[in-house]
């Protein structure tokens, strides 16, 4: 079950893969000191995947105004999302959760998508600076993107 809002964000490290090397981001790092965005999404590199990435590429000047990190989530590799994000010029971090924990924590893996196991349903959470989830949206259609105003809405 995907988590609710007004419950306490579930704290994770994850690694992420850039020039310096592999590096690891710890959610509340952030408590405190910004909104953090959650973009759970299944695939690197699919057409759906690299719309919503490219969309927040070209719009992350208004999540930066309004206090908050974007974190982009899959089960791939940090290498793959690493050639993503340079392919893309993606300019947030990607973070993997190659061993399937924090989004089956966040209740948002499938057990069966298209016959691959344990991938991540296209998801978003805010998580305010106390640590809250403030918004919690999922689907079951990878093709069904989150409403973006409503991720805005709820970090205003």
């Amino acid at each position: 079950m995907t988590l609710s809002t007004g419950v306490d964000a579930p704290n994770f490290t994850l690694k992420t893969k850039n020039a310096e090397g592999l590096q690891d981001v710890e959610l509340s790092s952030f408590k405190g000191e910004k909104n953090v965005v959650l973009l759970f999404f299944p695939f690197a590199f699919t057409g759906v995947c690299t719309e919503e990435t490219c969309s927040i590429r070209d719009d992350l000047s208004t999540y930066e105004d309004l206090d908050a990190q974007v974190l982009g989530i899959s089960v791939d590799s940090p290498f793959a999302q690493e050639a993503m994000a340079l392919k893309e010029g993606l300019n947030f971090p990607l973070l993997s959760d190659f061993n399937k924990a924090v989004s089956k924590e966040y209740g948002v893996l499938y057990e069966d998508f298209i016959g691959f196991e344990g991938v991540s349903k296209r998801s978003a959470f805010v998580v305010s600076k106390d640590g809250k989830v403030s918004f919690s949206w999922s689907s079951d259609d990878p093709k069904q993107l989150p409403d973006f105003e409503a991720i805005k809405n709820a970090l205003r």
